[in-house]
């Protein structure tokens, strides 16, 4: 109300811990969904036979040798997807708070993630690594201005990081650009549709696990625990710390 009645720029950050671990779910989302809504899961055999020495050193922590036994998947993710459909109403209030605060027409909204979850794909569980399950986050945006009418509703395959977000908000809010200290780009070109500019042509990520079970089994000091990634179009390219690296062809 304050922020209302005196036109200054304000900035919400609300994180919600769910869907997280544990999966505790109350009514009435605990039983929205059952066995028969789950994917099918993303692994193989082949991802066990000589893997490489840190995915293996993964593959063998609690939470992944948990979701490689049968039936933990079917018994988790509808649990999960119960903690999704809260998190879905939760917003739904707020948004309505915006719509009836008269905040929703000039209100940018972001919705998106840390990370994602494995729940069982490539025979792992949590996070951490470089698969598509862990590092392709969601990113929903919402622009309130008309010139964003022009992508609103499209999905923009373009190599989007989360870096990006703080130089958006910036932009939104009348503040002068900082690329000597920032080094994300906004986004708001894009949203305007005016994404003729070069846009960059990868994305990476980096990767400390010295917390990890996993850096233990393999015995290293946890400063030499680290992980990186670049991914293009069509390569993912992933170096370690003291391991060898990997290359996969996304096509």
């Amino acid at each position: 109300t304050e922020a209302k009645a005196d036109g200054r720029p304000w900035c919400l950050h609300l994180s919600y811990i769910k869907p997280h671990w544990p999966y505790i779910v109350p009514a009435p989302y605990h039983d929205m969904y059952g066995p028969e809504d789950v994917l099918p899961v993303v692994r193989s055999d082949a991802e066990r036979d000589a893997p490489h020495p840190i995915l293996k050193a993964f593959q063998e922590e609690r939470w992944s040798t948990v979701f490689s036994r049968p039936g933990a998947r079917e018994t988790v993710i509808p649990a999960y997807m119960g903690l999704v459909k809260q998190l879905d109403d939760h917003l739904g209030r707020l948004f309505a708070f915006l719509e009836s605060s008269g905040r929703k027409k000039d209100t940018l909204v972001v919705l998106t993630s840390d990370h994602g979850d494995y729940l069982g794909d490539h025979w792992r569980g949590e996070k951490e690594l470089f698969h598509e399950e862990s590092v392709r986050i969601p990113m929903i945006v919402c622009h309130p201005d008309a010139a964003a009418d022009a992508t609103r509703g499209r999905v923009d395959h373009a190599f989007v990081e989360a870096i990006d977000l703080i130089p958006t908000f910036l932009e939104a809010a009348g503040g002068a650009p900082q690329p000597h200290r920032l080094e994300g780009r906004s986004l708001l070109p894009r949203l305007f549709g005016q994404g003729a500019a070069p846009w960059r042509d990868a994305a990476f990520s980096e990767c400390d696990y010295a917390f990890r079970p996993a850096r233990q089994t393999l015995n290293l000091p946890p400063d030499c625990a680290r992980a990186y990634m670049v991914r293009t179009d069509r390569w993912k390219y992933i170096a370690y710390d003291g391991f060898r690296p990997q290359l996969f062809d996304l096509r």
